[in-house]
């Protein structure tokens, strides 16, 4: 992690990995596992040894790695990383298929409050989980289309004059997909599934699709882009991003301390699931590695969460929508997120421990606050925080053009803030 270049490198790997959930978990699990960490499941028993390194994966598309600490947690306290592995996109509806006027379309549902302008004229491609029937009940298997097999038109300016004046898209009517001309595919959507997951599973045996979990995503790779290379753009460096630099991180924790990495589902959509942040499944493994009460609660009054998610940065052409004193620069350091009511979990403590950890790594810090006449975004922070009752600060890469299917944010940023999560992992002091 200490080379800038190799650091980029495998992010943008890790992106283009990563079109759903279940896929960036997936990639995260090869990841940790190749930093010796062992996988645990939920419904066995565990036997932690102090200096272990272990993750357990809920659904498929959330995750929490720890590295059981060898000094008392009563003493030391826990050190968290929060993150989520969902982004804004595009979702196949259940009946998806619409034949209108000799084509082949999909009906999608917008998850998350994704920006819609940039979706059209994209080469889309089409990711996911599949549930499936098989001669031994019901299976799940990951798909990818990989190529660009679907895309949506924009209306053309001649018929709608008045489009760069401002145009309402209208999810339902305006977003449906084009697959291809309908007599070129006879089959039903549920079979180009089959077939698809046939061909990347042969083994599996299905029969016949039950159901998914899908997800429409812009088939462009992540890239240094920039007159000097300086930006990375990509899609889902919203949350992507400090997904890989908290993995990253906990793959150098040296197990002075209990160290856990949460990277959790359905943040763009409220939290509110089984593995989203406001669900149970933090708890359940807190449970596990302090099961006495008592110690666990004396061990989280002494701990801190960092919820590391992406940050605005000042946009140069729409400044005037950021408090004068709150701008973040791309490539200027991470930012310290706060907010009086409480949309970000910071306070005047957990701020200075941030700002106190990222001058001991010599990594600069900046801070935003919204618009006092604008309303204020949040993270996984404040819900963490309620749940667990566990101190927290937010923090995150400053980025341009946030849920959109391409965003933007400066290349050394994520390098910054991977090498703060680190020394926050190995911190005893706190």
């Amino acid at each position: 992690m200490k080379d800038l270049q190799a650091f980029n490198t495998g992010l943008l790997d890790f992106i283009a990995e990563s079109p759903t959930p279940f896929h960036a978990v997936r990639a995260l699990s090869a990841l940790l596992a190749e930093h010796g960490f062992r996988e645990l499941a939920e419904e066995d028993s565990w036997a932690l040894e102090a200096g272990g390194r272990y993750f357990v994966r809920r659904n498929g598309s959330s995750l929490i790695a720890f590295v059981k600490g060898r000094s008392a947690a009563t003493d030391t306290g826990l050190r968290l990383v929060g993150a989520h592995t969902d982004s804004p996109c595009l979702k196949p509806k259940p009946r998806p298929e619409l034949r209108r006027h000799g084509y082949l379309q999909l009906g999608v549902e917008v998850y998350g409050g994704a920006l819609l302008n940039p979706w059209f004229d994209r080469e889309l491609s089409l990711a996911g989980r599949v549930s499936f029937g098989c001669a031994d009940g019901v299976g799940h298997a990951l798909i990818d289309f990989d190529a660009p097999i679907a895309v949506i038109p924009s209306l053309a300016i001649h018929l709608d004059r008045s489009a760069n004046e401002g145009r309402a898209i209208n999810a339902q009517t305006h977003l449906p997909v084009l697959l291809c001309a309908e007599a070129s595919e006879p089959r039903g959507f549920e079979a180009l599934l089959l077939a698809r997951l046939l061909e990347e599973h042969p083994g599996c045996g299905a029969r016949q699709v039950l159901g998914f979990d899908l997800c429409f995503y812009d088939t462009q790779p992540p890239a240094l882009v920039g007159l000097h290379r300086e930006f990375i753009a990509g899609a889902r460096l919203d949350n992507l991003l400090s997904c890989y630099a908290g993995a990253m991180a906990i793959a150098e924790a040296s197990g002075a301390v209990d160290a856990l990495l949460v990277c959790t589902d359905h943040e763009e959509v409220g939290s509110v699931s089984a593995v989203g942040a406001s669900g149970p499944m933090l708890a359940a493994v807190l449970a596990r590695l302090l099961p006495d009460r008592e110690q666990r609660d004396r061990a989280i009054a002494r701990s801190l969460l960092v919820s590391a998610d992406n940050a605005h940065g000042v946009h140069p052409n729409f400044a005037d929508k950021h408090d004068a004193n709150h701008g973040p620069l791309l490539n200027a350091g991470p930012v310290l997120k706060l907010n009086a009511n409480q949309r970000y979990a910071t306070s005047g403590e957990t701020g200075a421990l941030l700002r106190w950890l990222c001058e001991a790594e010599g990594v600069p810090l900046q801070t935003f606050a919204v618009r006092s006449d604008m309303a204020c975004g949040s993270t996984i922070g404040p819900l963490t925080a309620a749940a667990v009752g566990v101190r927290t600060v937010d923090v995150g890469v400053p980025t341009f053009a946030m849920h959109s299917p391409r965003e933007l944010a400066g290349a050394s940023d994520p390098h910054a803030l991977a090498r703060v999560l680190a020394r926050f992992f190995d911190e005893e002091r706190l």
